[in-house]
C-alpha cells in the first residue's frame, strides 16, 4: 500500500532536510515529499487525497509527512538551503516573506491564472506576494475561537456563552471546580496573548522612522499580559509549554476541560481521539472588553510553497494545484471548518456553528507585523519565553522590556 502518512518530529540535518523527497526513484513513479503541518488535515482526509491523487497520477508516489509546529522555522529554513528539499511545504502565511527572501522558494507568478488567483482571499494571497511575485499559494484561512464542552457548561448551569471578558472570567471560575478545568490554556499560547494585547490598544511591534521597535513593554501590552495571567490561572495548563505540548485536543478529549482556545478545525482532531464528543462541542468568539464586538484575533492561515531545490518542479506544482483546487478545498473546509482559499467557496460552510463563531471573530482580525524578519522572531520563541517568565513569577515590566529589546534587534537585523 502506498498510503504512508508519516508523523515526524525529527530536526533534519542540513544535507538531508527533505527526508528523500527530492530523490528520483531509479525506476517507477517519482517520489514526491509533501510537508503538512500538524493539525491542518485529519489523517483520513490525507489518506483519501493520497489514494485519489496517485490513482489519477500513476507517475507520482506521494509521501505525505506531518510536521510539528515546534521548531518548524528552523527546519524549513534548512530545507530551503539544502540540495534535497521536500517538493511541497505548507507554511504559515505570514512566514512566506522570510522564506522567499532566502532565494530558496520557486516563483509561481506565471501560475496565478491557472490557479484562479483572481478568486483568492486577499488576506492569504497578499502575504504570499513579495515585490510583485507570488511565492506562496493560498491554502486555507482560520482564526481562533473558544471551543467548549457543552456538557460541562450545562452541569454548571451556564446557558449561553460570555460576551465580555469579565463574563468570561466569571463563568470560567464557575467551571473550574469539581476536578474540572475551567479552561486549558498553556503558558505559551502567544497568538491568544496577541489578541488580548490588541484589545488593549497595544501591539507586538511598530515601525518608526524606517526601523522596527518591539513594544510589548507598553502599558497597553502589559494590560493584555495581565489578563492572560488571570485567565491562564483558571486551569492547569503548563506554564512552560505551548498548545502542542501536550496536544491540547488530546487533553480536551479527556472530558475534564471546559474550554480551549483554538481554530475550529481542532474539533476534527478531538473526534479522532474521542468520537463520543460529536454532540458535545460548542463554539463562540473570543470575548472582547465590551459586548458590542468580539475580541481581536490573529487571522492567519497557510500557504503552499515549492522549494527551488525540488527536483520535480512540474509535478510539485500539480500537487499544489490539486490541494488548492475546488474539490479538495471543499473537502478541507467541511472536515476542518477552515475558510477556503477562494471567495467563491465562502458558502461551503453556511449554517455551521464553528464557522459562524470564526467569522464573527474575523471581523476583529489582525496580523503580525508585516516584515520578512517576523518569522525570525517566531523562530526564536522569545515571546513564549517572556510569557513563561511572567507566569512563573518574573517581573512583568522587566521581562517585557527584555523581550521588546530582543524583538527590536531581530526585526532590524540586516536592514
Amino acid at each position: 500500500m502506498k498510503n504512508r502518512i508519516l508523523a515526524l518530529a525529527v530536526v533534519f540535518a542540513l544535507g538531508a532536510c527533505g527526508g528523500g523527497g527530492g530523490q528520483q526513484e531509479p525506476t517507477g513513479p517519482a517520489r514526491l515529499t509533501v510537508w503538512i503541518m500538524d493539525g491542518s488535515v485529519t489523517q483520513d482526509l490525507l489518506k483519501t487525497f493520497e489514494t485519489r491523487y496517485e490513482a489519477e497520477h500513476p507517475d507520482v508516489d506521494l509521501a505525505l509527512q506531518i510536521q510539528p509546529w515546534d521548531g518548524i522555522g528552523e527546519r524549513v529554513t534548512a530545507a530551503l538551503a539544502s540540495t534535497d528539499a521536500p517538493d511541497v511545504i505548507e507554511v504559515g502565511n505570514t512566514q512566506v516573506a522570510q522564506y522567499a527572501a532566502s532565494g530558496g522558494v520557486t516563483d509561481l507568478t506565471a501560475r496565478i491564472a491557472d490557479l484562479q488567483g483572481e478568486d483568492w482571499l486577499p488576506g492569504l494571497a497578499q502575504p504570499g506576494n513579495i515585490d510583485g511575485k507570488q511565492y506562496g499559494i493560498p491554502w486555507y484561512a482560520a482564526n481562533r475561537v473558544v471551543v467548549y464542552n457543552k456538557d460541562l457548561f450545562a452541569e454548571a448551569d451556564i446557558d449561553e456563552p460570555p460576551k465580555t471578558r469579565d463574563e468570561w472570567l466569571n463563568i470560567t471560575k464557575k467551571l473550574n471546580k469539581g476536578g474540572n478545568q475551567g479552561i486549558y490554556l498553556t503558558g505559551q499560547t502567544w497568538y491568544a496573548l496577541a489578541g488580548f494585547v490588541w484589545d488593549e490598544g497595544g501591539d507586538l511591534a511598530i515601525q518608526e522612522g524606517g526601523a522596527w521597535k518591539g513594544v510589548l513593554d507598553t502599558p497597553q501590552a502589559l494590560a493584555g499580559m495581565e489578563f492572560y495571567q488571570r485567565l491562564q490561572a483558571l486551569g492547569k495548563g503548563p506554564k512552560d509549554a505551548d498548545e502542542a505540548n501536550p496536544p491540547q485536543h488530546e487533553v480536551f478529549a479527556q472530558g475534564k476541560v471546559a474550554q480551549i482556545i483554538a481554530a475550529p478545525g481542532i474539533a476534527a482532531r478531538v473526534l479522532e481521539v474521542e468520537p463520543g464528543f460529536k454532540d458535545k462541542l460548542g463554539f463562540f468568539p473570543i470575548p472582547g472588553k465590551t459586548a458590542d464586538k468580539p475580541g481581536a484575533v490573529f487571522t492567519g492561515g497557510s500557504d503552499l510553497i515549492v522549494p527551488v531545490a525540488s527536483r520535480h518542479q512540474e509535478q510539485a506544482y500539480e500537487v499544489v494545484k490539486a490541494l488548492t483546487g475546488e474539490r479538495f478545498q471543499t473537502e478541507l473546509a467541511k472536515e476542518m471548518a477552515f475558510v477556503p482559499n477562494r471567495t467563491s467557496l465562502a458558502g461551503v460552510l453556511a449554517g455551521d456553528e464553528a464557522t459562524a463563531a470564526m467569522a464573527a471573530g474575523a471581523a476583529q482580525g489582525r496580523a503580525t507585523p508585516n516584515t520578512p524578519n517576523w518569522a525570525a522572531v517566531e523562530a526564536t520563541s522569545v515571546i513564549k519565553q517572556y510569557m513563561t517568565a511572567v507566569l512563573t513569577g518574573g517581573d512583568p515590566r522587566a521581562e517585557a522590556r527584555k523581550v521588546s529589546e530582543s524583538i527590536t534587534t531581530t526585526l532590524n537585523s540586516g536592514s
